[in-house]
């Protein structure tokens, strides 16, 4: 079973990943479609749409929306300078897209829709990204489902079969929980050590040791060194 730590596990702003980290995600897709698809310089107006318990509840979903648009990741974006980023699109009424690259007007209060009565079919928590010229035409529109965890798919993936088959060599493979590697993995606390083991097949295991700067929340935890952590502790298990 090839599952990654992060994959259980994912770092972002709070205070729902559902909320939070997995509309920053659809944002910054959608804006990696616009600019894939050559529409980023005539995009004048984007409007966005959350609807069920996104719309319902709000929990931090414009700002996280916002940070999105402006290319910002869960994992790496400055919490600290998130909230004056956010400050600054409210008072300006201007947002940064992709990092800088084209900048357009935006009102949160109007370009941001909270339908707090309205469900997409697929979803509780759905949302719209429409992009506009000018003279209002739309350019690009595209629906959103946060489906927990900060895991996100869109409308055109609804009912495709996304399970394929996993065909990575692992080092120490093992599949259910009935195995017997499981029962002395828990025993021997190595759990650690075979994470790490399997994460060296992608090239990963580096990271374990030296760290990367991901993410400078203010507990001041980086992705890598939780696996490091894990491992240490495990060890002396």
């Amino acid at each position: 079973m090839a599952v990654s730590v992060f994959d259980l596990f994912s770092i972002g702003i709070g205070p729902s990943s559902s909320h939070t980290v997995g509309p920053m995600r659809a944002a910054r897709q959608f804006i990696q479609h616009l600019t894939a698809d050559g529409l980023l310089a005539g995009t004048a107006r984007l409007h966005t749409q959350l609807f069920g318990s996104l719309g319902a509840t709000g929990h931090g979903t414009p700002k996280a929306v916002m940070l999105g648009l402006e290319g910002h990741t869960p994992d790496s974006v400055d919490v600290d300078q998130a909230e004056l980023d956010v400050e600054r699109i409210t008072r300006s009424h201007c947002l940064h897209l992709a990092s800088g690259a084209h900048t357009i007007d935006f009102n949160p209060d109007t370009d941001v829709v909270l339908h707090r009565r309205r469900s997409l079919p697929h979803h509780p928590n759905g949302m719209t990204l429409t992009a506009h010229t000018a003279d209002g035409q739309p350019l690009l529109e595209k629906t959103y489902y946060s489906v927990g965890g900060g895991f996100v798919i869109d409308e055109e993936s609804i009912g495709a079969d996304r399970v394929k088959p996993d065909t990575t060599l692992l080092k120490y493979p093992f599949f259910t929980d009935d195995d017997s590697i499981i029962r002395f993995l828990l025993t021997a606390g190595a759990i650690g050590i075979l994470f790490k083991e399997n994460a060296s097949i992608s090239g990963a295991e580096g990271g374990c040791h030296e760290g990367r700067p991901l993410h400078r929340a203010r507990m001041g935890v980086r992705p890598w060194l939780i696996l490091t952590r894990i491992e240490q502790a495990t060890a002396r298990t």
